[in-house]
Protein backbone atom coordinates (compact mmCIF):
# COMPACT_ATOMS: atom_id res chain seq x y z
CA UNK A 1 0.00 0.00 0.00
CA UNK A 2 2.93 2.59 0.54
CA UNK A 3 3.90 3.16 -3.42
CA UNK A 4 0.30 3.63 -4.30
CA UNK A 5 -0.05 7.48 -4.76
CA UNK A 6 -2.67 8.39 -2.65
CA UNK A 7 -4.39 12.45 -1.96
CA UNK A 8 -5.18 13.81 0.87
CA UNK A 9 -8.10 12.48 1.28
CA UNK A 10 -6.95 9.11 1.65
CA UNK A 11 -8.49 7.87 -2.06
CA UNK A 12 -5.93 6.26 -4.38
CA UNK A 13 -5.65 8.75 -7.36
CA UNK A 14 -7.23 7.79 -10.33
CA UNK A 15 -4.61 7.90 -12.39
CA UNK A 16 -2.41 5.88 -10.31
CA UNK A 17 -5.12 3.20 -10.89
CA UNK A 18 -4.91 3.85 -14.92
CA UNK A 19 -0.72 3.57 -14.45
CA UNK A 20 -1.35 0.09 -12.20
CA UNK A 21 -3.80 -1.65 -14.88
CA UNK A 22 -1.20 -0.86 -17.77
CA UNK A 23 1.39 -1.91 -15.67
CA UNK A 24 -0.55 -5.50 -15.06
CA UNK A 25 -1.72 -6.10 -18.87
CA UNK A 26 1.97 -5.62 -19.67
CA UNK A 27 3.33 -8.21 -17.26
CA UNK A 28 0.05 -10.60 -16.80
CA UNK A 29 -2.06 -10.13 -19.77
CA UNK A 30 -5.30 -8.46 -20.19
CA UNK A 31 -7.28 -11.80 -19.19
CA UNK A 32 -5.33 -11.93 -16.09
CA UNK A 33 -6.57 -8.22 -15.35
CA UNK A 34 -9.21 -8.88 -12.42
CA UNK A 35 -10.81 -6.04 -9.90
CA UNK A 36 -9.50 -7.85 -7.32
CA UNK A 37 -6.43 -8.56 -8.54
CA UNK A 38 -5.59 -4.68 -9.77
CA UNK A 39 -6.91 -4.16 -6.44
CA UNK A 40 -4.28 -6.27 -4.49
CA UNK A 41 -1.45 -4.35 -6.78
CA UNK A 42 -2.34 -0.66 -5.48
CA UNK A 43 -3.14 -2.30 -1.69
CA UNK A 44 -7.11 -1.15 -2.19
CA UNK A 45 -10.19 -2.91 -2.45
CA UNK A 46 -12.10 -4.17 -5.60
CA UNK A 47 -15.39 -1.39 -4.58
CA UNK A 48 -13.15 1.24 -4.44
CA UNK A 49 -12.04 1.01 -7.97
CA UNK A 50 -15.47 0.39 -9.11
CA UNK A 51 -16.73 3.35 -7.24
CA UNK A 52 -14.53 5.39 -9.67
CA UNK A 53 -15.12 3.56 -12.83
CA UNK A 54 -18.50 1.96 -12.71
CA UNK A 55 -17.46 -1.20 -14.33
CA UNK A 56 -14.13 -3.28 -15.89
CA UNK A 57 -15.43 -2.38 -19.25
CA UNK A 58 -15.25 1.41 -18.48
CA UNK A 59 -11.65 1.13 -16.32
CA UNK A 60 -10.13 -0.17 -19.60
CA UNK A 61 -11.81 2.57 -21.44
CA UNK A 62 -10.48 5.08 -19.31
CA UNK A 63 -7.05 3.43 -18.96
CA UNK A 64 -6.88 3.63 -23.11
CA UNK A 65 -7.66 6.82 -23.21
CA UNK A 66 -4.79 7.82 -20.89
CA UNK A 67 -2.86 5.90 -22.91
CA UNK A 68 -3.74 7.77 -26.03
CA UNK A 69 -4.01 11.09 -24.72
CA UNK A 70 0.08 10.67 -23.56
CA UNK A 71 0.84 9.60 -27.07
CA UNK A 72 -1.34 12.52 -28.69
CA UNK A 73 1.03 14.72 -26.73
CA UNK A 74 3.71 12.45 -28.71
CA UNK A 75 2.13 13.45 -31.73
CA UNK A 76 2.23 16.99 -31.34
CA UNK A 77 5.60 17.03 -30.42
CA UNK A 78 6.68 15.32 -33.29
CA UNK A 79 4.41 17.55 -36.00
CA UNK A 80 6.10 20.75 -34.58
CA UNK A 81 9.77 19.18 -35.17
CA UNK A 82 11.93 20.54 -37.97
CA UNK A 83 12.08 17.47 -39.66
CA UNK A 84 11.54 16.75 -43.24
CA UNK A 85 7.80 15.07 -44.23
CA UNK A 86 9.36 11.80 -44.69
CA UNK A 87 11.34 12.08 -41.43
CA UNK A 88 7.87 12.65 -39.63
CA UNK A 89 5.83 9.97 -41.36
CA UNK A 90 8.38 7.26 -40.47
CA UNK A 91 8.62 8.45 -36.66
CA UNK A 92 4.72 8.64 -36.89
CA UNK A 93 4.51 5.12 -38.50
CA UNK A 94 7.05 4.14 -35.74
CA UNK A 95 4.90 5.69 -32.58
CA UNK A 96 1.74 4.23 -33.95
CA UNK A 97 2.65 0.26 -34.15
CA UNK A 98 3.25 -1.80 -30.87
CA UNK A 99 6.29 -2.38 -29.27
CA UNK A 100 6.09 -6.10 -29.03
CA UNK A 101 3.30 -8.84 -28.20
CA UNK A 102 2.63 -7.36 -24.90
CA UNK A 103 2.01 -4.02 -25.43
CA UNK A 104 -0.93 -2.96 -22.94
CA UNK A 105 -2.37 -0.43 -25.41
CA UNK A 106 -2.65 -2.35 -27.87
CA UNK A 107 -4.33 -5.33 -26.03
CA UNK A 108 -6.54 -3.13 -25.05
CA UNK A 109 -7.56 -1.62 -28.39
CA UNK A 110 -7.93 -5.49 -29.65
CA UNK A 111 -10.36 -6.13 -27.05
CA UNK A 112 -12.09 -2.84 -26.70
CA UNK A 113 -13.00 -2.91 -30.85
CA UNK A 114 -14.41 -6.87 -30.07
CA UNK A 115 -16.88 -5.11 -27.90
CA UNK A 116 -17.96 -2.08 -29.71
CA UNK A 117 -20.66 -3.19 -31.77
CA UNK A 118 -22.94 -3.58 -28.73
CA UNK A 119 -21.83 -0.88 -26.75
CA UNK A 120 -22.29 2.50 -28.35
CA UNK A 121 -20.17 4.42 -25.73
CA UNK A 122 -16.97 2.39 -26.41
CA UNK A 123 -17.93 2.63 -30.26
CA UNK A 124 -18.00 6.85 -30.23
CA UNK A 125 -14.74 6.67 -27.75
CA UNK A 126 -13.12 4.47 -30.04
CA UNK A 127 -14.03 7.02 -33.04
CA UNK A 128 -12.96 9.63 -31.11
CA UNK A 129 -9.48 8.18 -30.29
CA UNK A 130 -9.04 7.01 -33.86
CA UNK A 131 -9.84 10.62 -35.66
CA UNK A 132 -6.71 12.04 -33.28
CA UNK A 133 -4.33 9.68 -35.50
CA UNK A 134 -6.57 10.26 -38.57
CA UNK A 135 -6.24 14.04 -38.56
CA UNK A 136 -2.49 14.38 -37.55
CA UNK A 137 -1.21 11.76 -39.97
CA UNK A 138 -3.50 13.65 -43.04
CA UNK A 139 -2.42 17.02 -41.84
CA UNK A 140 1.41 15.38 -42.55
CA UNK A 141 0.70 14.48 -45.77
CA UNK A 142 -0.84 17.39 -46.48
CA UNK A 143 2.52 19.41 -45.30
CA UNK A 144 4.11 17.18 -47.47
CA UNK A 145 2.35 17.62 -50.27
CA UNK A 146 2.31 21.38 -50.08
CA UNK A 147 6.28 21.44 -49.77
CA UNK A 148 7.11 18.86 -52.45
CA UNK A 149 8.12 15.77 -50.38
CA UNK A 150 4.69 13.75 -51.57
CA UNK A 151 2.73 13.90 -54.91
CA UNK A 152 -0.31 15.01 -55.11
CA UNK A 153 -3.13 13.43 -53.18
CA UNK A 154 -6.43 12.93 -51.56
CA UNK A 155 -4.23 13.06 -48.15
CA UNK A 156 -7.99 12.24 -46.01
CA UNK A 157 -8.44 9.28 -48.08
CA UNK A 158 -4.61 8.04 -48.11
CA UNK A 159 -4.56 8.35 -44.31
CA UNK A 160 -7.40 6.03 -43.97
CA UNK A 161 -5.31 3.68 -45.94
CA UNK A 162 -2.42 3.52 -44.26
CA UNK A 163 -4.07 3.86 -40.94
CA UNK A 164 -5.53 0.50 -41.74
CA UNK A 165 -2.66 -1.29 -43.08
CA UNK A 166 -1.24 0.04 -39.75
CA UNK A 167 -4.09 -1.56 -37.58
CA UNK A 168 -3.95 -4.58 -39.16
CA UNK A 169 0.20 -4.78 -38.64
CA UNK A 170 -0.24 -3.98 -35.25
CA UNK A 171 -2.52 -7.00 -34.68
CA UNK A 172 -0.43 -9.37 -36.00
CA UNK A 173 2.51 -8.00 -33.75
CA UNK A 174 0.35 -8.29 -30.57
CA UNK A 175 -0.78 -11.88 -31.28
CA UNK A 176 2.75 -12.70 -31.75
CA UNK A 177 2.07 -14.40 -35.58
CA UNK A 178 5.41 -16.11 -37.08
CA UNK A 179 7.54 -13.35 -38.56
CA UNK A 180 5.83 -10.25 -37.48
CA UNK A 181 7.78 -8.52 -34.58
CA UNK A 182 7.87 -4.64 -34.45
CA UNK A 183 10.47 -4.21 -36.62
CA UNK A 184 9.42 -6.40 -39.44
CA UNK A 185 6.00 -4.82 -38.81
CA UNK A 186 7.79 -1.20 -39.38
CA UNK A 187 10.20 -1.97 -42.29
CA UNK A 188 6.76 -3.43 -43.95
CA UNK A 189 4.85 -0.22 -43.21
CA UNK A 190 7.39 1.62 -44.23
CA UNK A 191 7.61 -0.12 -47.56
CA UNK A 192 3.73 0.13 -48.16
CA UNK A 193 3.54 3.79 -47.33
CA UNK A 194 6.56 4.81 -49.85
CA UNK A 195 4.46 3.21 -52.74
CA UNK A 196 0.82 4.86 -51.70
CA UNK A 197 2.31 8.32 -50.98
CA UNK A 198 4.60 8.35 -53.96
CA UNK A 199 7.18 11.22 -55.04
CA UNK A 200 6.57 14.10 -57.05
CA UNK A 201 6.96 13.80 -60.67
Amino acid sequence: MGRAARRRDGHIAQERMLEEAMAAIAEDGLAALTMSALAERLGTSGGHILYYFGSKDLLLLEALRWSEAALAEERTALLARRLTAERKLDLFLELYLPRGPRDARWMLWIELWARTPSNDELHRAQEEMDQGWQDDLASLLAKGVARGRFAPMDTTARAGELLALLDGLSTRVVLGQRGTDHDRALTVARSAARRLIGRPE
